[in-house]
């Protein structure tokens, strides 16, 4: 919540609220009950990754209509995420970069789908964040190579689909690999989507899911951000040894996928309330992808065009999107991508009276930081130059976050154990 004196109160507190209704369209206990299949004749199996893992598998546990003795599993989760739970095992690993205990929880996971029978069934729980967490290289590379080309590949500024294509095929987990593992049992996936377009395949690297792209898609991405491979892995790229399983793979007949929650369901749900509070949205879609900074300019551009033209939309109004930017590290500073995106946006208004914005992960985590993002308001600018700081040289340093910090202009919400994306808001108000 902001600081006590903090400027624009009321224009702080809607922005939150949209903020706040985007999280809870997304909430595990609201969107995992109703997708609960009919208990098997054998035993159900619980397996699960992701930033909302720990909130799902609590919420099957509340809802199971089947005997709890015939309930097991365990799923992964970001570290600080984890819930109690009384039959799902739920263990914490590191995101974004992977770590031994998520390396450990992956080969847990395939020890307990080996072996069932066509009675038994794995119900399998994913969400964003899972791609990290899930960390189960292939054989012949090690953990810390793969975190490596993981590493490099997030600092070049490669999308969220190139990072997890490659990331399926040095897997051996991932791109429908669980799923081939758990054959004959029947595979149920409830999916969180934090991937513009909610494929299923790209979601926490598609672990249950036949995976379309190919070992050359890999190498050329890696080919194309000029990331270095370790010997083994580029010889089963090249080789075709690391291919992933693809539809035409019988075991995947006893498969379903469904996606449960998506961002475009969360954009909507902001809508409803800005429309019930006198503002017109304007939905822009959850697909908003590119630099962060360069993204910020684009919108900007569009939210001055409201205010000043009344084109496309007049104010009072509200720009509402998702999808995720990427940021390419060339400074030393803090920040996610949220509080890069927010500082281009306060540049490129350059403090319009009557323009206020909020952006945030809806996982309450923007990157590697403890906020969710941030807001910009009309004198986040003058602020910021009262308090010392250099707007531009901060966004040139990659150091968002330490300016935003500064003036009290953080959105900290703690983890909220969901996942759909980047949200982002920017109200317009009327001339009068």
């Amino acid at each position: 919540m902001p600081a006590e004196g903090a400027s624009f109160p009321a224009q702080r507190a809607l922005l939150r609220e949209l903020f706040d209704a985007a999280v809870a369209a997304a909430d595990p206990a609201r969107c995992v009950p109703p997708h609960l299949p009919a208990p098997p004749v054998g035993r159900t199996i619980v397996i699960g990754a992701g930033k909302a893992a720990a909130a799902m598998a609590k919420a099957v546990e509340a809802h199971w209509r089947g005997d709890p003795a015939t309930l097991s599993g365990l799923v992964v989760t970001r570290y600080a995420h984890g819930l109690p739970t009384r039959c799902i095992e739920v263990i914490e690993a590191s995101h974004p970069m992977p770590d031994a205990a998520g390396e450990r929880a992956a080969a847990r996971m395939l020890d307990a789908v080996s072996g069932l029978s066509a009675d038994d069934l794995v119900l399998v729980l994913i969400s964003g964040g899972g791609s990290a967490l899930l960390a189960a290289p292939m054989a012949g590379i090690t953990l810390d190579e793969k975190r490596a080309v993981t590493k490099k590949l997030l600092a070049c500024g490669a999308g969220i689909g190139e990072i997890n294509c490659v990331r399926k095929h040095l897997s051996a987990i991932k791109g429908g690999r669980l799923a081939i593992a758990a054959a004959p049992a029947r595979v149920l996936t409830l999916a969180i989507s934090d991937v513009p377009g909610d494929d299923l395949s790209t979601i926490a690297s598609g672990p249950t899911v036949a995976d379309p792209t190919t070992c050359a898609d890999a190498l050329a991405i890696i080919d194309r951000h000029g990331v270095e491979l370790p010997e083994a892995a580029r010889l089963a790229l090249v080789s075709g040894a690391a291919e992933t399983p693809k539809p035409t793979n019988a075991r995947f007949q006893c498969c379903e996928a469904r996606v449960i929650a998506t961002a475009q369901g969360a954009l909507a749900a902001a809508a409803e309330v800005a429309r019930a509070r006198g503002f017109t949205p304007l939905v822009l879609g959850d697909a908003i992808e590119g630099e962060a900074r360069e993204t910020a300019r684009v919108l900007g551009g569009i939210a001055l065009s409201c205010a000043e033209a009344g084109v496309p939309l007049a104010g009072p109004c509200v720009l509402i999107s998702g999808g995720e930017t990427t940021v390419t590290v060339k400074g030393k500073g803090r920040g996610g991508r949220n509080a890069e995106f927010l500082l281009g946006l306060a540049l490129a208004l350059d403090g319009h009276p009557r323009i206020h914005a909020l952006a945030g992960d809806t996982d309450g985590i923007d990157g590697s930081e403890d906020n969710a993002g941030a807001f910009v308001l009309p004198d986040t600018l003058a602020r910021a130059a009262k308090a010392g700081l250099d707007s531009r040289a901060h966004l040139g340093d990659n150091d968002a976050y330490s300016l935003f910090a500064a003036i009290d202009d953080l959105v900290i919400t703690g983890p909220t154990r969901t996942n759909v994306n980047d949200f982002r808001a920017i109200l317009i108000e009327g001339r009068g």
